[in-house]
């Protein structure tokens, strides 16, 4: 199609029905072009941990949460025994490619056979113990065939390579019970092993003492055939464990065993060099299989196109197996005692490069899938087979490391001048396999020894970036091996991971790893260490602003506080993003609190008329400041608000009812209308003035401020017009005091400035009274409610009639402004 002129199937349209146009071929999403990788899914995993439910999460960190009661799986079945074979043969090294070995004998073993299986068939626990190359696998492999019928469970088949107590009890639960996806703590694991019977077949077991006790006691029911090296500390006195020494074989075995090897009799000259070697390696017999395979190479030089020379006749070549003018030396006693440099030299170039990656790897071998991929070599898997066959491998578990001695070996020889750069090369590889959708936990913790081999490799490495590509590794791997359930590795490659963080200065990585710590801990039941690696990771990711990996430390560190029985963490306060938004209609306090709410009357001094009881005043206000703040919620204020007001309509109703039944002497109710005159001020008593309160001031602000009447009108102010309903007082002109000659003896008083606060008259001196006074409330001084009066109990009974009261409006009065003079400013 023209690429300038596209069809209708490019803009979208279905031609599938139009068998003339070629559809175009899927291409392989395990096989993406070079640079233009297929996005991946990360993968999540729910598994059981004890009661916590473990969601594994590669990408924000793993989460962890209380397990529901709906969501706990059934208690584990037992395997049967088609599948306890099916798991054993499963468990077994795989099968090297190539030609197959030959099937060596167990020579000089009968004996220690014989005793190993009567000890294990009266239910004690034996310890093998021999050095390095004794064939200790061998025999364990015969023994176990043996007592495959003693116990109910069968016989187990473990590797303690780089093993804890832990992982033993673990992998022993998982090889005699079906239980997916569920890894029981430590109590569960404990109440289910203690009912296993099995024969236990421990190969490099590689504790003892205090741990291997705490083994045997925790499996009462097991008994343990343990292999081990002498270098191995012993167990306890009371253990009860039966030691069986191994040693190597005799002169006669050795060489019957590298005949074996050979497949052929050896020559009277190997046979002289086979004894210098027997005496040498005190008959191990690793030592006399890497021998065989040295003269089986020799065979192979011998008989080779190079050793042959195609201008004589075939006739004049030499048998195979006898003596020839071509024939190549036999290896000197010191290349006899340490082969391994010389049996490489003669091997494939894919056996060399996967020699070099075992020693950059610590020892293991990667698996023979990786080799085509790590070598570059279509046909590298048949290095595992060569390798194999040449005695350099032994097998560890599901897999195969470098034989004894045979490390050391290499290194000498200069197989570990690249170690770095191989196993940065094994590191890269490891990380875009062990992320790959396709690939599944188990298949990722079956290579866990060598995935942790290259990051053990490239953390204390001084070339650049090599730390970079330890995080990685560990960042893609870490998670395969959780939900694995491999939480030894699990755990050594977050700690690796760590490091390399720390020292690459990768502070967002180096927050994951202490959070995927923390949850291992939580899960293991260390409560103290998950708490101290979630705030590490926490902290690390509030500086980074990481909110969802945040959120999931905070989480599992609130789980942790409510495991230990401690307060839920308040340091910090939960984050602005966890809050819940508030709703619509809610009320929000703000941030200082809420503000004391002022007085809504102010305060009056004289409270003997007052039907109210009196509650403790407020402090006064300052200025600038706030008088106080209270601490409460909206609801509080509301409440004392309306308390209030409530208080005030009481007050007022009760008071309105006492004074519209209050009557003079003679039956003549008191009027409030009439203006007090100046001589009823004073005669009677003052009026009550209010307190120094900045709320009551604006009533008092000047001389054009008209005070309002009880009745509800306004009295005339000190310029003067008279209120409606009342008569004009007579005061002196231009002034609201009276006059200097009043009979009161005050003395006059001048206009107070504005901004001076009022002072307090003294009190007159009381006189006979000539006419009744008027109970008027004073204008000035603010109530509950304006028609509101105040009765004297001292004066109410000497009150005057009609007579007085009609006096009260004669000439002589003054308005209620004259009396209320000085305290208006």
């Amino acid at each position: 199609m023209d690429p300038n002129n596209p069809g209708p199937e490019d803009y979208g349209h279905d031609r599938s029905g139009d068998d003339t146009v070629p559809r175009r071929q899927s291409r392989d999403p395990l096989t993406p072009d070079f640079g233009h990788q297929a996005p991946q899914q990360s993968r999540t995993v729910q598994l059981i941990s004890g009661d916590l439910l473990l969601t594994v999460n590669p990408v924000d960190g793993s989460e962890i949460e209380p397990c529901r009661p709906g969501e706990r799986p059934a208690a584990p079945v037992r395997h049967t025994a088609a599948q306890r074979v099916d798991r054993e043969r499963a468990a077994a090294p795989p099968v090297p490619a190539g030609p197959p070995a030959p099937q060596l004998p167990l020579l000089e073993r009968q004996e220690d056979r014989e005793r190993l299986v009567r000890l294990l068939a009266r239910g004690r626990s034996v310890r093998l113990t021999g050095p390095a190359g004794s064939g200790r696998t061998a025999l364990l492999d015969a023994v176990a065939a043996d007592c495959a019928s003693l116990a109910p469970d069968g016989v187990v088949r473990l590797s303690g390579h780089k093993r804890t107590v832990a992982d033993l009890l673990h992998a022993l639960f998982e090889a005699v019970y079906r239980a997916p996806l569920h890894r029981p703590d430590r109590e569960g694991l404990l109440a289910l092993v203690q009912g296993v019977g099995a024969v236990v077949v421990l190969d490099d077991l590689e504790f003892g003492g205090a741990p291997l006790q705490e083994l045997l006691d925790a499996t009462p029911e097991c008994a343990f055939l343990l292999g081990a090296t002498p270098e191995v500390p012993e167990p306890g006195a009371d253990s009860g464990i039966e030691e069986v020494l191994l040693t190597g074989l005799g002169r006669s075995a050795s060489i019957e065993l590298l005949e074996q090897v050979v497949e052929r009799e050896l020559t009277d000259e190997e046979a002289n060099w086979a004894g210098d070697l027997w005496f040498e390696s005190q008959g191990l017999p690793l030592r006399f299989v890497q021998a065989g395979a040295l003269l089986r190479q020799r065979d192979e030089l011998r008989t080779g196109p190079e050793a042959v020379d195609t201008d004589d006749d075939p006739a004049d070549v030499p048998p195979f197996g006898t003596a020839g003018p071509m024939a190549t030396p036999l290896p000197s006693l010191g290349e006899g005692a340490a082969p391994a440099a010389l049996l490489a030299s003669r091997l494939s170039e894919a056996a060399r490069d996967t020699l070099r990656f075992a020693v950059a790897l610590g020892g293991e071998v990667p698996h023979q899938a990786h080799l085509p991929a790590l070598v570059g070599d279509t046909h590298a898997d048949a290095a595992l087979g060569e390798l194999h066959r040449s005695g350099l491998l032994s097998p560890a578990g599901p897999r195969y490391r470098l034989a004894a001695g045979v490390m050391a070996q290499l290194e000498a020889s200069g197989y570990a001048e690249t170690a770095d750069a191989h196993a940065r090369s094994a590191a890269q590889h490891y990380t875009w396999w062990s992320g790959h959708p396709s690939v599944t936990p188990e298949r990722a913790v079956a290579e866990a020894d060598a995935v942790l081999g290259s990051m053990a490799r490239l953390v204390p490495g001084e070339q650049a970036g090599q730390a970079s590509v330890a995080v990685l590794l560990a960042r893609s791997a870490a998670p395969a091996f959780a939900a694995g359930m491999q939480w030894g590795a699990w755990e050594k490659a977050l700690r690796t991971g760590q490091e390399a963080a720390r020292i690459a200065g990768e502070v967002a990585e180096e927050a994951y790893f202490h959070h995927e710590l923390g949850v291992l801990a939580l899960c293991a039941g260390n409560l103290d260490r998950a708490r101290a690696e979630l705030e590490t990771s926490i902290s690390m990711r509030g500086a980074l602003a990481d909110k969802a990996g945040a959120v999931a430390g905070r989480r599992a560190l609130a789980l942790v506080a409510d495991r230990s029985g401690d307060p839920a963490p308040s340091e910090g306060g939960p984050a602005a993003e966890d809050m819940p938004a508030p709703r619509l209609g809610d009320a929000a306090s703000p941030p200082g609190g809420v503000p004391a709410v002022l007085p809504l009357f102010p305060r009056v001094t004289d409270t003997s008329a007052m039907l109210i009881p009196r509650q403790e005043p407020y402090p006064k206000a300052t200025a600038g400041a706030r008088a106080g703040v209270l601490r409460g919620a909206r609801r509080n204020l509301v409440a004392v608000g309306a308390g209030a007001l409530l208080a005030a309509v009481l007050g007022t109703v009760v008071t309105l009812g006492a004074t519209s039944g209050s009557e003079g002497p003679e039956g003549q109710s008191v009027t409030t209308e009439q203006s007090a005159s100046e001589d009823d001020g004073e005669d009677g008593y003052p009026a009550d003035e209010p307190a120094d309160d900045p709320a009551s001031e604006g009533d008092r602000s000047g001389d054009g401020a008209a005070p309002v009447s009880p009745s509800g009108t306004a009295t005339p102010s000190a310029s003067g017009s008279p209120s409606p309903g009342t008569s004009a007082p007579d005061k002196s002109p231009g002034t609201g005091t009276p006059s200097s000659g009043s009979p009161t003896g005050r003395p006059t008083q001048g206009s107070p400035s504005p901004t001076k606060k009022p002072t307090k008259p003294p009190t007159p001196t009381p006189t006979a009274p000539t006419t009744p006074p008027t109970e008027s409330p004073d204008p000035t001084s603010p109530g509950p409610s304006p028609t509101e009066t105040e009765t004297d109990p001292e004066t109410s009974d000497s009150a005057g009639g009609p007579a007085e009261s009609a006096g009260a409006s004669a000439s002589g009065q003054s308005s209620a402004t004259a009396d209320s003079g000085p305290t208006t400013a």
